[in-house]
């Protein structure tokens, strides 16, 4: 199929990953259709099959670059300091990241059931690296007496699933600023495991 005047693969990659995230994230992956990415994307749908093999290929890149791009940025951020002083580090990288990225973390846990299990195993392994880092820092906490958890593993479930709720709420033209909000959710982080 002809492909759309003035359309070219740089800007249309980029560009079909960009309708396909914001429609998966409002309507849901089983709902969109690649003709509807396509008609978004202003192509033809044939010419969808030049950038992605098929809609769970494209549903699979848009979450292994998410968590991909969250690990390194998260690598970057450091681990320093006790760990109270890591947990905290971690609550606010986490809200920070994810407010500029509402998309990428509700497609990254709510359309995990739509993955085949080969990428289902790619992509949980990559939530695993990131669940860990917040285990470990848990799990220092215990061992330094700083933190009283029952169970670390469990711990980091919770607050993964508390912060991730930001991200459905928080608007910047909100009464609250995004520093008072990570200020709130790190107290409540930090009375939960006991510090």
């Amino acid at each position: 199929m002809a492909r759309t005047t003035g359309s070219h693969s740089d800007i249309t990659g980029p560009r079909i990953r960009e309708v396909a995230l914001r429609l998966f994230a409002a309507e849901g992956y089983a709902a969109v259709s690649m003709r509807k990415i396509a008609a978004e994307v202003g192509v033809q749908a044939g010419a969808l099959y030049n950038y992605t093999p098929d809609k769970q290929s494209l549903l699979f890149d848009l979450m292994h670059g998410h968590m991909e791009d969250l690990l390194a940025a998260r690598a970057q951020a450091g681990t320093e300091g006790t760990p109270t002083d890591r947990l905290e580090a971690f609550t606010r990288f986490h809200i920070s990241y994810h407010e500029e990225r509402p998309h990428e973390i509700f497609i990254a846990y709510m359309e995990l059931r739509n993955l085949t299990p080969e990428n289902f195993a790619v992509i949980e392994g990559l939530r695993g690296q990131y669940e860990d880092e917040l285990s470990a820092i848990l799990r220092a906490g215990v061992e330094a007496g700083e933190f009283t958890l029952i169970d670390p593993r469990v711990a980091t479930r919770a607050i993964i699933s508390m912060l991730n709720g930001v991200t459905t709420w928080y608007r910047r033209e909100g009464r609250l600023s995004l520093t008072e909000v990570e200020s709130i959710y790190w107290d409540m982080v930090r009375k939960a495991v006991g510090a």
